[in-house]
């Protein structure tokens, strides 16, 4: 295990903000760190600084001098009329078997490959940049927010790469499900302070509340131990017979003291529209194609949405989900067929990038004092402006100031403020902080009324979602089955185009297999052994998969951070052990 990166003492403020208040963290050669956080806490400036494109205040960072830092681009590096192949050619200077094979880690074949990459959507050109990333073979990933924007196939063969590759990363997200996924350690940056945590995310959260629960308990403890001793203390001091015994008091008093709890940072509290229940159908579409001009996204659609469902609309970018939305919301025209809502239906829409367009001079008050229904009183507004963070003078805030997180908050506010009973909403997590979309995600399941919505983070669907709704090969369906199957159906679906290029690599053309070592044919398997070698295979998965979950268990309840590390060790070699048995099974798989 070595050292790639030190922060030692590191200070940065922006006026009377402090980001980094004498901050340490250490980075290893061997561990994917999942970096959290609010939003505004500093994490992308704390990127920055690693990048070296900013400086600290105060403090340093140490690099090592064998660190290759691997981060993703934002920009678009492609050049007119260039393939990606070509693409990945002339930015890494590898053979194109090579960029064949890293391509095809990110499904990138056919026209997706040799076709002009600016042609291709937004979520494949970051496939496309993800294999560039890795063909320089870095042994530090940074990646600042990856899954913003990516589609649900996208982020699940970026996990599967990152699951298995041997370099380290770290990784800033808002997205638990793939910070759960991917990271073994998580690092938390909060009141200026870096704490780096020897395990996953999840149990980083529920670490932290325990901790902060023994603390409550103790000081409440401590509390009445005071109050009973203050109170002896009055009664007694003034009697010459218990004076003495006073003073002993006082003096235990004066060692009484109570542990420094950091006060609760805001988190957002989102009461939702109030709306009467209604049963039949919502929407009803039939025989209906949507699109732009001559051009068809999908047709043929025949489906309903009940009153009071929330359907999740998923499908890979470029299917045309929100194509599907901006119909429906009547923002576009049906080119055929008929889309109704049932009577009464008063519609509410968020939209992506909706934020972009506010006007600039209003204050936050005065904009949703603008939006809020007729009637709505004055106590009501500040208390929704609360619930999304806009507290004492943030109200007064104008607009042209504001971040885009806080845009986004404000368009949420005005929309929650309203009494539509159907919200149809896009993308609604984007830029808003983990606790904001749970606060979202609890009003959502408290709301009477009907949602429409889409999202790539795969924790807030399966919380929300009632039923799914997808966008795929030119049409629009009902899935038949819980957001969980539609994610395991999607992973099968990858596995299996994994499986397809590892035998397609085995193919490879002469130049890969000159550089390859050569290996001796196995003899041929005698039937019997091999199932007898499956079976103990399989005996020895579920045992070391038990002993695994066991370790887990305890390191999730653990409060001491010595034992922590060791059952984080402990389930680091385990899982280690798991996957060489899990491979070893599946080449007795296939036959030879």
């Amino acid at each position: 295990m070595g050292v790639l990166l030190q922060v030692r003492n590191a200070s940065k403020r922006y006026g009377d903000q402090i980001l980094l208040d004498e901050a340490d963290a250490v980075i290893t050669d061997d561990e994917k760190v999942g970096f959290i956080g609010r939003n505004g806490a500093g994490k992308s400036t704390l990127l920055r600084v690693l990048l070296d494109e900013e400086q600290l205040d105060k403090g340093e960072v140490i690099r090592s001098s064998k660190l290759q830092v691997g981060y993703l681009r934002q920009h678009d590096p492609f050049l007119p009329d260039e393939s990606a192949l070509q693409f990945l050619m002339r930015d890494s200077g590898r053979p194109d078997w090579k960029c064949g094979e890293v391509a095809g880690e990110f499904e990138l074949k056919g026209d997706y490959l040799n076709g002009p990459v600016t042609k291709l959507s937004g979520g494949w050109q970051t496939r496309v940049k993800l294999a560039a990333l890795l063909l320089h073979e870095p042994n530090l990933l940074l990646l600042d927010e990856p899954t913003n924007f990516l589609d649900l196939r996208t982020q699940i063969l970026l996990e599967h790469f990152l699951r298995h590759y041997k370099e380290a990363c770290l990784i800033v997200s808002h997205d638990r499900a793939f910070l759960q996924s991917v990271c073994d350690h998580t690092l938390d940056l909060s009141r200026g302070k870096l704490t780096m945590f020897p395990g996953k995310v999840e149990a980083f959260l529920e670490y932290q509340r325990e901790q902060r629960e023994h603390e409550e308990r103790s000081n409440a403890a401590i509390a009445a131990k005071i109050k009973h001793l203050e109170t002896f203390i009055a009664k007694n001091k003034a009697r010459a017979s218990t004076a003495t015994r006073a003073r002993s008091k006082s003096k235990q008093l004066e060692k009484l003291e109570l542990a420094e709890i950091a006060s609760d940072e805001p988190t957002a509290r989102i009461r939702p529209p109030q709306v009467d229940p209604r049963k039949g159908p919502a929407l009803r579409c039939r025989d209906l194609a949507i699109g732009y001009g001559e051009r068809k996204i999908a047709t043929g659609i025949d489906l309903e949405i009940e009153h009071g469902s929330r359907a999740a609309i998923v499908g890979d970018n470029g299917q045309g989900k929100t194509t599907f939305l901006r119909t429906i919301v009547d923002s576009l025209e049906p080119l055929e067929g008929e889309l109704r809502w049932g009577h009464g239906c008063d519609v509410g829409t968020y939209a992506q990038h909706v934020y972009t367009s506010l006007p600039e001079k209003k204050t936050v008050l005065e904009f949703l004092e603008y939006h809020a229904p007729s009637g709505t009183k004055d106590q009501e507004i500040l208390d929704m402006a609360g619930a999304l963070l806009f507290r004492g003078d943030a109200v007064k805030k104008k607009i042209s100031v504001l971040s885009g997180g806080e845009r986004a908050r404000l368009c949420m506010a005005s929309l929650l403020l309203s009494k539509h009973n159907i919200l149809v909403l896009d993308e609604p997590g984007n830029h808003l902080d983990v606790d904001t979309i749970e606060a979202l995600a609890d009003a959502l399941l408290a709301y009477q009324g009907t949602v429409v919505f889409t999202s790539h983070d795969r924790h807030f669907m399966k919380r929300v979602a009632t039923c799914i709704i997808e966008v795929r090969d030119g049409g629009v369906t009902n899935y038949r089955g819980d957001y969980e199957s539609y994610l395991y159906s999607v992973n099968q679906e990858i596995e299996a185009g994994e499986r397809e290029l590892a035998t397609q690599m085995s193919k490879a053309p002469a130049s890969a297999k000159a550089a390859a070592k050569p290996t001796a044919a196995n003899p041929q398997r005698n039937e019997r052994e091999l199932r007898k070698q499956i079976s103990t295979l399989e005996k020895t998965i579920a045992r070391l998969d038990d002993q695994k979950k066991a370790a887990n268990r305890k390191l999730m309840e653990a409060t001491d951070p010595a034992e922590a590390l060791r059952l984080h060790n402990e389930v680091a070699s385990l899982t280690a052990q798991l996957a060489e048995a899990e491979d070893e099974w599946c080449k007795l798989q296939v036959p030879e």
